[in-house]
């Protein structure tokens, strides 16, 4: 089974200062030069507030997180896992997470990156600033990412690909035969309604669930018997596949 995550605005800073930026070392590492490629991209336009602006989308509060890009080979760097914060990352509680959690989420989890490409989640990474929807000059990370994600996803995906990445990062990283989660909520007449924010909290505690209860689905079959087991409410839809939110209430979790 690999779980696909999205990647976060908000990072949390810091790190391991002793372990700098490896491409070579995260995973999918034939990715090594497109990597490259962006991050000098980004670093690029990152040089300058007025250039930083425009291209990374960033607003007066926001504008000295360029800063990160010109020293991405230096900073102090995070298991991604740990990397990521905000709704979706908040439910996996990561800091504090126990060794066979953390070993879950390196055996399963992978995060589409914009400035990295798809990476492990107990890959290295320091804190960046860079989204799906950047511009960086002559690279366009719609076309530069595509088809190199794709075929490294391709030739990892074992099994079961659960995909719980959004629509700009799903572009990133194709993966055709993925099972693609709708976040749904179900009012007290039985009618269904997709969310928009609040579907981020439910991919996070769903995430955190798999990992929590070891979860080993190898199919379908596998993850709609894991959900049953676990009072997780999946269902096949005639156009897709719908998680309904309710039933991943923090208790369960």
């Amino acid at each position: 089974m690999t779980v696909l995550l999205p990647p976060s605005e908000t990072k949390r800073e810091g790190g391991d200062a002793a372990r700098t930026l490896d491409l070579g070392a995260l995973s999918f590492p034939e990715l090594s030069d497109e990597r490259a490629a962006v991050i000098t991209a980004a670093r690029s336009v990152s040089s300058e507030e007025s250039t930083a602006r425009t291209a990374l989308k960033l607003g007066p509060r926001s504008v000295s997180e360029r800063l990160r890009n010109l020293e991405l080979d230096t900073a102090p760097t995070l298991p991604a896992i740990e990397r990521y914060t905000g709704v979706l990352y908040d439910p996996l509680d990561a800091p504090g997470a126990d060794d066979t959690t953390r070993r879950w989420w390196s055996d399963h989890v992978v995060v589409q990156s914009a400035m990295f490409g798809p990476i492990g989640a107990g890959d290295h990474i320091p804190a960046y600033r860079l989204s799906h929807d950047s511009r960086l000059g002559a690279l366009r990370l719609a076309g530069h990412w595509p088809g190199p994600s794709a075929r490294a996803l391709a030739r990892r995906a074992a099994g079961l690909v659960l995909d719980l990445r959004s629509e700009g990062y799903r572009a990133l990283g194709p993966v055709p035969e993925a099972v693609t989660l709708r976040v749904v909520s179900v009012d007290g007449g039985g009618r269904r309604r997709a969310l928009n924010h609040w579907n981020k909290t439910a991919k996070g505690r769903l995430t955190a669930l798999l990992a929590r209860t070891g979860a080993d689905v190898g199919d379908t079959a596998g993850l709609l018997r894991w959900a049953g087991e676990h009072g997780v409410v999946v269902e096949r839809t005639d156009d897709g596949w719908d998680l309904v939110a309710e039933s991943l209430e923090p208790v369960h979790v």
